[in-house]
């Protein structure tokens, strides 16, 4: 392969990429706490939008808040990385990639 075939394709696969990034941007994933005592808002670049905290949690104390709020993260950021991945899968379909 010549210098010139790979620039172009190096070229169109960063085209792809800042294309899929910008998706990604304004995607967004829910994640849910256990019977959605929490759910966190997230788009597909990991920028929390908003968190919600069912009223019902506050009288079970700052330790249980904070448990459904860790889990919810977790959720969304499992969520979003699955999104990401899939994402960026379809950009770069058919390119040559290093290993």
């Amino acid at each position: 392969m010549d210098m010139e075939s790979l620039m172009a394709q190096a070229s169109e696969l960063q085209s792809k990429v800042a294309a899929a990034q910008d998706k990604l941007a304004g995607m967004r994933v829910k994640g849910i706490a256990t019977g959605g005592t929490c759910i966190i808002d997230m788009t597909g670049k990991y920028d929390i939008v908003s968190v919600t905290i069912n009223p019902s949690m506050m009288d079970k104390g700052v330790s249980a808040i904070e448990e459904a709020v860790l889990a919810a993260m977790r959720d969304a950021k499992g969520k979003a990385d699955k999104l990401i991945d899939d994402v960026m899968a379809e950009a770069t379909a058919g390119m040559p990639l290093p290993n």
